[in-house]
């Protein structure tokens, strides 16, 4: 698998100063030509879904995919390739909008802790808590809806605490059975214009486009920087965050597919051994559906 060995390069160390000006939002093909990337997708598709089956049998952990980017970015077309041949019994897609009166008088966590996944189960975050470090912090009079002190001008302060928040929840799902793995499909502004302008020209994506997008791209700097500093404050061992390169998608869906690989094979997965009890009920069946009694 060409492309297992490269995941480790796009791993964000913990405590280390995120710059993503230093890092690369294009690379090398990871892939010789488009047959062999679709035989290799294939290959990650097909391993993970095995996988899957046994991660719900085995009934130990939850698995947490977290999936952040620029629009444009190929989130939605990241998680439908790479999941497409997981069990939909056990893996659920959450995608966070605009929060609604509701979310808006809970905690910033609120929203997204109620739709966490239970064991044997994955759960994908498209877009999740991290918006509230994101484009919170890009359009702090977000703040005054939540009702948060001191919204008009928010300290620094404000953004340490989230950060801490978010830090303590992950290592409390950590410390009971749920693994997060984290993705920030890192895009070039380039990039985005030309599929923004390929959304225009396309009638079949016309819909996912409007002047609101373009207006945000005014903010593309103080997102770079509201990104920046999330990274560096919530990368862990436990939660890691990995800065893929997107603009090219095949890249960009091997790489995604090849990390979550390795992470279920980390979990030393089994079908559930049957004890002496369960031996003789499943004897008894068996003699029954035989005829035998």
């Amino acid at each position: 698998m060409e492309s297992a060995s490269q995941a480790g390069r796009f791993r964000v160390e913990p405590g280390s100063n995120v710059r993503l000006s230093e890092r690369p939002t294009l690379i090398t093909p990871l892939y010789a030509s488009s047959s062999r990337y679709h035989e290799m997708l294939r290959e990650h598709v097909s391993l993970l879904s095995e996988l899957q089956q046994v991660f719900y049998a085995d009934n130990r952990y939850a698995v947490l995919l977290i999936f952040q980017a620029m629009d444009a970015a190929g989130k939605d077309s990241c998680i439908r390739h790479v999941m497409t041949g997981i069990n939909p019994q056990g893996c659920r897609v959450h995608s966070f909008r605009h929060p609604s009166i509701e979310e808006y008088e809970h905690d910033f966590l609120w929203r997204s802790n109620a739709v966490l996944p239970e064991r044997g189960h994955i759960g994908i975050f498209n877009r999740s808590y991290y918006e509230e470090v994101l484009i919170v912090r890009v359009h702090p009079e977000i703040l005054e809806s939540e009702g948060i002190s001191g919204a008009s001008a928010p300290t620094e302060e404000v953004w340490q605490d989230r950060y801490r928040s978010i830090n303590d929840m992950e290592r409390h799902l950590r410390a009971n059975g749920t693994r997060i793995v984290k993705f920030f499909l890192h895009l070039s502004a380039e990039e985005q214009r030309k599929r923004f302008l390929k959304r225009i020209d396309r009638p079949d994506k016309n819909w996912k486009f409007s002047m609101a997008d373009i207006e945000e791209r005014r903010f593309w700097d103080e997102y770079m920087h509201a990104y920046e500093c999330c990274l560096s404050a919530t990368a862990s061992d436990d939660s890691p965050w990995y800065i893929v390169p997107a603009d090219d998608k095949k890249s960009a869906r091997l790489i995604v597919s090849s990390i979550i690989l390795e992470l279920f094979r980390s979990f030393d997965l089994h079908f559930p051994k049957a004890d002496p009890d369960r031996v003789k009920e499943l004897k008894a069946c068996r003699r029954r559906l035989s005829g035998k009694a």
